[in-house]
């Protein structure tokens, strides 16, 4: 068994993508969708267990990461660009009733696509995803926007030092804001230990860096933190009000939805610590006028509850249970794409 890579054109851009070469070419297809800051690369032992398993396994660079052609970002559509390719490739393929499943921001790309074509959609695994609305600068179970604007989310809450190494190709653990260092204090568990590790990195270091990829552009706020969602790019694409998803409970059919999600996750959490509004309650960033943190477990678990057939799982790990707990992990997506 291994790895296959390939560019597949489609209608919108030419993506790249992965598969397991020795897999069940007739069973049931199950499309992975890689999170903010990484690649299909962080798919690659599941591709294999479940080729294994006599699935169908596919992952995809979403554009400006991995392999896949790096065109711009259209923020004000939300997560509608990478969900747009998603769909292009699922058609561009001819896939049908294929399962989606999203990690982290591919989360809310796999319920975008959910939300705009769920009649092509068989089944939805959504791991430690994305808040429906979005990160950072919204309270409250339903999303309810800090300031009209969206102040406290987008471009401008980037880490500038992680951006900088970002862009340099940094693979060291020299400083707290390396790549490598991210990864390990807040994609997993602190004191995991990582399998291949370097490519691992090395996936991260795939993300195009500038105002129309990660994080985006940059804009200014009167209001405190100083900073709102932009246009272009990453951060914004998934920032309010950019992206909410406050409807997912009104289409037809609702495909059943399997919530997978680590208890110590420090990125996707009610006390996010890439939160503007958390970091300024914790005294991180000054001058905080008592904003409060945004509950995205509290927000994706309200959103499903209105959704309907889902079921919810929590596993001792950060923030990628497939990294951190395998076994456990594709266990609860067998199940799960058993009884779908």
């Amino acid at each position: 068994m291994r790895i296959e890579n390939r560019r597949v054109p489609t209608a919108r851009i030419t993506q790249n993508v992965l598969s397991a070469a020795d897999g069940t070419a007739g069973g049931e297809t199950v499309l992975f969708v890689h999170g903010n800051v990484s690649s299909s690369a962080f798919w690659r032992d599941t591709l294999l267990a479940l080729a294994e398993a006599g699935h169908r396994p596919l992952a995809v660079d979403l554009r400006g990461f991995g392999d896949t052609e790096p065109a711009p970002v259209d923020a004000t559509r939300g997560l509608r660009d990478y969900s747009d390719d998603v769909l292009a490739l699922v058609d561009a393929l001819g896939l049908d009733d294929v399962h989606l499943v999203g990690w982290s921001m591919g989360g809310g790309v796999v319920m975008q696509a959910l939300r705009d074509r769920p009649a092509g959609v068989r089944s939805v695994t959504l791991v430690n995803p994305v808040s429906p609305y979005g990160f950072g600068g919204t309270h409250g179970p339903d999303g309810v926007l800090n300031h009209p604007d969206g102040t406290g989310a987008g471009g401008g809450s980037a880490n500038p030092d992680f951006v900088r190494l970002l862009a340099a190709g940094d693979t060291s653990d020299d400083s707290p804001a390396s790549p490598r260092n991210v990864m390990r204090t807040t994609y997993v568990k602190p004191g995991t230990v990582i399998k291949d590790e370097d490519a691992l990195v090395a996936s991260m270091l795939s993300t195009r860096v500038g105002d129309d990829h990660y994080p985006g552009d940059v804009v200014a706020s009167e209001e405190w933190p100083g900073v709102r969602p932009g246009t272009r790019g990453v951060l914004n694409s998934f920032s309010p009000p950019n992206f909410r998803l406050d409807d997912l409970h009104t289409i037809d059919p609702k495909p059943p939805i399997l919530w997978i999600r680590g208890e110590a996750d420090v990125i996707v959490s009610d006390t996010s610590l890439f939160d503007l509004a958390h970091l300024g309650a914790l005294g991180v960033v000054p001058g905080s006028p008592g904003t409060p943190a945004q509950p995205m477990i509290a927000q994706t678990r309200a959103a499903l509850e209105r959704y309907g057939p889902y079921t919810e799982i929590v596993l001792d790990s950060g923030h990628s249970p497939h990294i951190e707990r395998p076994e456990e992990f594709r266990t609860a997506l067998n199940d799960h794409l058993k009884r779908s």
